[in-house]
């Protein structure tokens, strides 16, 4: 069995796989004897037959024979099949994975090789190994099995690493997002708070133009009631600069929470423009003012 180049232990599973199918195909044989003498014992009892009862002894026996060789067969490939089961799965434990060559069992050239060790080295070979044990397929060697699996370990542990390394980059990535997100609702909130002033501004902006107009009206009626026009427009002036003042403080706290955000230079446009009207409204009160 040399020239399939299998070691002896695998040469001795070989060996009792066909002394298995051996015993099989012995007691098979037997079976079919004993439906030959059978026939023998309970048909050809007679010394004549007619040719209708030769050929009905025939059509049973063809029957029996053809249902025992049918039934040889099945169970033989059946047993293949468990066979080819056990060496997958042993393979599978050790990250292999197993090939067969289906034309390869037609192979005239190999079929007689088989034959004839199984006529030469198989009685050799038989009388020595008296394996006791129930047979049992050993595992590859230490070597190539050590190989295997530490191939199998680092190709995990890098597939590891890279998905350690994904998960860092995901979760600087997090907590960049919850950053911008706390930026931006705390800038939302500013905005929303500086509209508010805003508003108050406008409020203001329209007291003193009433007051204007009321001034107006009163300083051409009655230049009595021009002092008190003018207090309630210094007490207006000093509210709005006190509102400036908070406003120059909201510019200041905007400036240092907006720098980092979009909505920064849209607001420094607006409270731009809102000291534009502001310093208009001045200069026009300033006009309605007396001279010292």
């Amino acid at each position: 069995m040399a020239e399939f180049g299998f070691n002896e232990h695998h040469q001795n599973e070989i060996i009792n796989y066909m002394r298995f199918a051996r015993s099989k195909r012995v007691l098979r044989l037997k079976t079919i004897d004993s439906c030959f003498e059978e026939l023998k014992d309970s048909r050809l009892v007679e010394e004549t037959f007619t040719v209708d009862e030769v050929k009905e002894m025939l059509d049973e026996l063809q029957a029996v024979v053809r249902g025992e060789v049918e039934m040889e067969l099945i169970n033989t490939a059946h047993t293949n099949v468990l066979l080819l089961r056990q060496l997958f799965s042993q393979a599978e434990k050790f990250y292999l994975r197993l090939q067969s060559d289906i034309s390869e069992l037609e192979n005239r050239e190999l079929l007689e090789q088989v034959a004839e060790f199984e006529k030469t080295d198989f009685k050799t070979t038989d009388k020595i190994n008296k394996e006791t044990s129930k047979p049992k397929l050993a595992p590859l060697n230490e070597s190539g099995v050590s190989e295997l699996l530490n191939k199998e370990i680092v190709r995990l542990q890098q597939e590891n690493d890279k998905l350690r390394a994904r998960l860092r980059t995901l979760e600087s990535q997090a907590m960049s997002a919850l950053d911008e997100k706390s930026r931006a609702e705390r800038a939302l909130k500013d905005l929303q708070r500086v509209q508010g002033e805003q508003q108050e501004i406008n409020s203001l902006e329209d007291t003193v133009a009433a007051l204007k107009e009321d001034y107006e009206r009163s300083l051409s009626a009655n230049v009595a009631t021009q002092k008190d026009l003018q207090d309630n427009l210094i007490s207006s002036k000093h509210e709005l600069l006190r509102v400036q003042e908070q406003l120059a403080l909201a510019e200041k706290e905007l400036e240092k929470k907006f720098q980092q955000t979009a909505a920064y230079r849209n607001m420094k446009e607006i409270l731009t423009k809102k000291n534009e009207q502001i310093k208009e409204i001045r200069k026009r009160l300033q006009r309605y003012e007396p001279n010292e």
